[in-house]
C-alpha cells in the first residue's frame, strides 16, 4: 500500500513592459486674462505576459492542489492627450461677479491591440477597439476675497476608459467542481467540472463621471477652509462572473460556455469574465482645515496648532450584477460575492490636531499629533444571514433586513417562508470602528558655521588691482568654492527623528459575520493591533 505520493511542480512566469512617451507642455498665447496652457504628449508600452506551468497542472491532473491552463497575451497600446487651460477673467479685471474664471479642456485617445494564445477550450483570439475619452473642468471664484473671503466654486465632468488586464484577457482557465442542475435532465451527475478564466473578447469598462463642489476661507475666521464636493460615477461595462448555473439556465445566450458529451450531458461549463455588470455611485466629500497661528494675539510665536476634519459620505451604490437580475442597493452594508465586495459604509473620516513649533528657535523643528481615524456602522450581509436571496427579491417593503421567500427544509429543498417579509432575528449590524494613531517628530536644522576663505584657488588665477598708494599689485582672489563643514553639526543637521503608534488602544477590528475567512474585512480593518514604530531621516 503507498502510503504517500510526492510531486515537485514547476512554474515560470514572465512579464515584460517596454515603454516610450513624448510630451510637450508651456504656454501657447497670452490672453487678455493671462496665459493660455498647453500640454500634449504621445505615449506608447507593450505588454507581454507568458506562463508556463507544470505540465501536471496543465492537464489537470494534480490532486490537492490548483489545476490551470497554460498563458500567453501580448498586447499593444498607442496613446495621445491633450489638454488646454484657458482663462476667461483675472483678479487684475476686478470684474463683480467674475474676479477669477478658468477652463481646462482635455481628451485622451487610446488605441489597443492583443493578441492571445489557445488553450483546451479556446482559439487563439485577437481584438482591437479604441477611446476617446475628454475632460472639462471649470473653476470660477465669483467675488473679490476682500468682500466675504476667498470663495471657489468648481465643476468637472469626465469619460473613464479602464481596458481588462491582460490576465483578463487570458482565456486560460483554473479548474473547479460546482453543483448544477440541468434543465434539460440529461447529466445524470451534479457535479461538473468548470473552468474559470479570462475572456479574449473582453471589452473595456467605461464611465461617466461629474462633480461639483466650492472652496470657502472666510476673511473674518482667519485660517479656517472648507470645502465640499458632490461626485457621481456612473460605471458600465464592469466585468464580472455569472456563474455556471445562470450560464447553464441560459445556455442558447451563451454559445460554446456549455460542453456537452455525445449523450448530452454536461462535460464542462466554461465561467468567462464578461462585460455584464453595471453601478452608478454617488457620495460627499468634505473637510474643514484650521490653522490657528498664535502670533495673531501679540503675545510672541508660540507656534502653530492645525486641525483638519476629512470624510467621505456615500450616498448611494446601486450594482447590477447580471444582465437579467434587478439593481440593488449596495451602499451602507457588507458585500460578500459580485463584482464589488467588502465593506461600503455610508460614513468614513478621519480627525486630526498637529502642532508645529514657533519658527526662529529650537522648538521649530519640533511637530506633534494625533489622529482619530472614524469608519461608521453598517450592515452585515444580511442578504445572506437572513436567507433572503437576491433571487427571492423583490417584496413589497423588503429590506436586506427581512426574511425572503422561501427557506430551506429539513432535507435543503426550498419551501415558502410564512414570515416573509418579516425582520429576521439573524440580521445584525457592524459596529463602528474608531482608532487613534499619534505621532512625534523632531527636525535638526542647526546653524552652520561659516566656511573659512581661502585665497589662491580662483581658476581665473591672480589679478592686478590698485592699492590705497596708487599703485597695482598683482593679489590672489579668494576662493569662489564652497567647503560643507564637517563633525557632529552636519552629520545632525537635516535629520529627522520620528516616534509614532498606531491604533493606541489596540483595538480590535469589529466582527463581520459574512465575511467567512476572518470574520472582519480586510478591505477596511487590519488585525495588527497596536503598533509603534521609529524613522530615522537624514538629508544631505
Amino acid at each position: 500500500m503507498i502510503s504517500r505520493v510526492y510531486v515537485t511542480q514547476h512554474e515560470t512566469a514572465t512579464f515584460e513592459l517596454p515603454l516610450g512617451y513624448f510630451t510637450l507642455n508651456g504656454d501657447a498665447f497670452n490672453l487678455p486674462a493671462g496665459p493660455a496652457s498647453f500640454a500634449l504628449g504621445l505615449e506608447y508600452r507593450g505588454e507581454r505576459w507568458r506562463d508556463d506551468p507544470d505540465s501536471l497542472t496543465t492537464t489537470f491532473n494534480t490532486v490537492g492542489g490548483g489545476n490551470f491552463e497554460a498563458s500567453r497575451v501580448n498586447r499593444d497600446v498607442w496613446s495621445t492627450y491633450q489638454e488646454v487651460r484657458i482663462p476667461v477673467t483675472s483678479p487684475t479685471w476686478n470684474f463683480s461677479g467674475a474676479y477669477s474664471l478658468e477652463f481646462d479642456i482635455a481628451e485622451r485617445e487610446e488605441w489597443y491591440s492583443q493578441n492571445s494564445s489557445p488553450t483546451s477550450s479556446s482559439k487563439a483570439a485577437h481584438s482591437r477597439y479604441n477611446a476617446q475619452k475628454p475632460k472639462f473642468s471649470a473653476r470660477w471664484q465669483p467675488l473679490d476675497p476682500k468682500w466675504i473671503g476667498a470663495l471657489t466654486l468648481r465643476g468637472t465632468y469626465s469619460e473613464a476608459f479602464h481596458a481588462p488586464t491582460v490576465i483578463e484577457l487570458s482565456p486560460a482557465g483554473g479548474e473547479i467542481f460546482a453543483e448544477i442542475h440541468d434543465p434539460k435532465h440529461l447529466t445524470p451527475e451534479n457535479n461538473v467540472e468548470v473552468l474559470i478564466g479570462g475572456n479574449p473578447l473582453l471589452l473595456p469598462e467605461t464611465a461617466y463621471e461629474w462633480s461639483y463642489g466650492a472652496v470657502y476661507s472666510p476673511n473674518w475666521i482667519k485660517g479656517l477652509t472648507v470645502s465640499a464636493d458632490w461626485w457621481h460615477i456612473d460605471l458600465r461595462n464592469a466585468g464580472g462572473d455569472v456563474g455556471p448555473q445562470f450560464i447553464i439556465d441560459h445556455e442558447s445566450e451563451f454559445p460554446g460556455f456549455v460542453i456537452r458529451d455525445e449523450t448530452g450531458a454536461i462535460k464542462r461549463v466554461l465561467d468567462r469574465t464578461l462585460n455584464i455588470s453595471e453601478a452608478i455611485v454617488e457620495g460627499l466629500d468634505y473637510e474643514a482645515i484650521y490653522s490657528l497661528d498664535s502670533g495673531i494675539f501679540s503675545r510672541g510665536d508660540f507656534g502653530r496648532l492645525t486641525c483638519t476634519v476629512n470624510g467621505t459620505y456615500l450616498s448611494r451604490f446601486e450594482f447590477q450584477g447580471q444582465p437579467n437580475s434587478r439593481r440593488i442597493g449596495l451602499s451602507g452594508q457588507f458585500n460578500s460575492a459580485g463584482t464589488f465586495t467588502g465593506s461600503l459604509p455610508h460614513n468614513r473620516l478621519f480627525v486630526s490636531a498637529f502642532y508645529d513649533g514657533p519658527a526662529n528657535t529650537w522648538l521649530a523643528g519640533f511637530d506633534i499629533g494625533a489622529t482619530v481615524h472614524i469608519t461608521g456602522q453598517y450592515e452585515d450581509d444580511n442578504i445572506l444571514l437572513t436567507g433572503a436571496k437576491t433571487e427571492s427579491f423583490p417584496i413589497k417593503g423588503q429590506t436586506p433586513r427581512t426574511q425572503g421567500k422561501f427557506i430551506s427544509d429539513e432535507n435543503g429543498n426550498p419551501v415558502r417562508n410564512p414570515n416573509a417579509g418579516l425582520e429576521s432575528p439573524f440580521a445584525r449590524k457592524v459596529a463602528a470602528w474608531v482608532t487613534l494613531d499619534l505621532i512625534a517628530s523632531y527636525t535638526f536644522n542647526l546653524p552652520t558655521t561659516t566656511a573659512a576663505q581661502v585665497p589662491g584657488l580662483a581658476k581665473d588665477g591672480g589679478k592686478n588691482v590698485k592699492t590705497t598708494d596708487g599703485k597695482e599689485k598683482n593679489i590672489l582672489p579668494i576662493s569662489t568654492a564652497e567647503y560643507n563643514p564637517c563633525g557632529w553639526r552636519a552629520w545632525l543637521n537635516g535629520t529627522t527623528l520620528t516616534l509614532g503608534m498606531q491604533n493606541v488602544f489596540d483595538e480590535d477590528p469589529p466582527f463581520v459575520a459574512g465575511a467567512f475567512e476572518n470574520n472582519f474585512d480586510e478591505s477596511l480593518a487590519d488585525i495588527k493591533g497596536r503598533f509603534w514604530y521609529v524613522q530615522l531621516k537624514k538629508r544631505f
